[in-house]
């Protein structure tokens, strides 16, 4: 370990234990004691973070308190706010990125572990499904893509990830203030209007998973001006819908958090009860829909998602089971 390195992990640590205790005040010796470090080195370290935008108050004889942290999506910042074991202990932060899901799968395809996380302050070819952009202004928003290594799920089960990583986003969503729903299968809208988006991509064998990495892109605390023309109206944030910002290392570890969550418990239970709670989530079940499939479109009401996850759609012709595509939500009739 070379001393940058180690001066790093101090100050993480430090930073861990102040986050960890809220507006209490933490006193320099507890510190020391903690980490295994001299009152000068903590003192050191604070004026440190102090260099970096922290403010870090000093209470005369009893220590310091964490008030503000920066804005950032760094490892420093991300780190003492994780309550995750795999997802995300392992961090690559950049500051621009074509894609995070392209930075992704390269790990991937190179040995990345099960849960290593890939964030970018801006991209500059982000994309959603069928390869359309998603455009994201950089230093507002959250885009970030998981590498996972799901053992012993067959190839034809991988497309339920995508609904589990949506379960953690809504659920995400609505604990920052924000009355999230489920489309499916894998935009997040609020009023109508979409907030994030999801896209898988894996590498796989007929009976295997080797590894899917799971992409998000959340518009947490973008302005209407930040959206291109034609997306005014059909996009939103949460700074739009609470009218104040949210702090962003703390929503994606909040995302991280909930991702191993709804994981692990798809891994031991299956997927019925990701199946449940997606549908009481859901925005799309009871709404007619129209869903643009390759060379034709299908209209009718959703009605269903299956024990496979596809939606069922009823039609004048009868029940139409749709495992891809895109589906618009109509206007309720009357």
């Amino acid at each position: 370990m070379t001393l940058e390195t180690a001066a790093s992990d101090s100050a993480e640590q430090i930073l861990a234990f102040l986050a960890e205790a809220g507006d209490d005040v933490v006193s320099g010796e507890a510190i020391s004691d903690k980490l295994g470090l001299t009152r000068a080195a903590v003192w050191k370290q604070v004026e440190a973070l102090r260099g970096q935008g922290y403010r870090i108050d000093a209470v005369a004889t009893r220590g310091y308190r964490l008030v503000t942290v920066p804005d950032r999506l760094r490892a420093l910042e991300l780190r003492p706010l994780l309550n995750t074991h795999d997802i995300g202990q392992v961090l690559h932060c950049f500051e621009s990125l074509g894609s995070t899901n392209d930075q992704a799968k390269a790990l991937a395809e190179d040995g990345a572990g099960h849960g290593e996380v890939v964030v970018a302050e801006g991209q500059t070819g982000g994309r959603g499904r069928r390869g359309r952009a998603w455009v994201m202004a950089p230093g507002r928003n959250v885009a970030f893509s998981v590498v996972l290594r799901p053992s012993g799920l067959p190839t034809e089960r991988a497309p339920e990830l995508t609904l589990v990583a949506s379960l953690a986003v809504c659920d995400a969503l609505r604990s920052a203030g924000v009355e999230a729903g489920i489309k499916w299968p894998n935009d997040i809208l609020v009023g109508g209007r979409k907030i994030a988006g999801i896209l898988t991509e894996l590498a796989a064998e007929p009976d295997a998973v080797h590894w899917v990495v799971v992409g998000v892109g959340v518009n947490v605390n973008a302005r209407e001006e930040d959206f291109p023309p034609e997306l005014r109206g059909q996009a939103t944030s949460v700074l739009l819908e609470r009218g104040q910002p949210a702090p962003r290392a703390l929503f994606l570890a909040a995302c991280l958090t909930l991702l191993e969550e709804w994981y692990e418990r798809h891994a031991e239970e299956g997927f019925e009860p990701i199946r449940e709670a997606w549908k009481a989530r859901s925005v799309t079940l009871g709404r007619d829909v129209l869903v643009q499939l390759d060379g034709r479109e299908v209209v009718g009401r959703a009605e269903e998602l299956d024990a496979t996850g596809a939606l069922l759609v009823r039609t004048a012709a009868g029940i139409e089971r749709i495992t891809s595509g895109d589906v618009a939500l109509l206007r309720p009739r009357g």
